[in-house]
């Protein structure tokens, strides 16, 4: 599996920085966002270190698949039943913070603060 020694989601699927952790698998892991913008706020990434959307092809067509699948469950689990967004930011221009693909779904009720 490959990783990126400086990327902090790195660190997280290694367990060196923790996170609180919703769901994980073998593939991805989900856990909430630090810094959310809505009231229920998990990020989906792969285990594996992944850039970003660019770095993306066939190959990782079942893997994110898995990432949107897993979501609507997660979310109910949580608590959202009236609806949520997906999101993947890519590259700067695209506003990607951590330069390791992840999956940003958010719910729960609005106004949200800054989405």
């Amino acid at each position: 599996m490959s990783h990126d020694a400086t990327c902090i989601f790195c660190k997280i699927v290694e367990g060196k920085i923790p996170a609180k952790k919703v769901y994980e698998d073998e593939d991805i892991l989900a856990f909430h966002d630090i810094n959310p913008w809505a009231p229920v706020h998990i990020l989906i990434i792969p285990k594996r270190h992944i850039t970003s959307m660019v770095d993306v092809g066939p190959a990782e067509q079942a893997l994110l698949g898995k990432m949107m699948a897993v979501s609507p469950r997660l979310m109910l689990e949580l608590g959202v039943t009236n609806g949520y967004r997906h999101l993947i930011n890519t590259g700067a221009d695209g506003r990607q913070e951590v330069m390791h693909l992840h999956l940003h779904v958010m719910g729960g009720p609005r106004p949200w603060l800054k989405g």
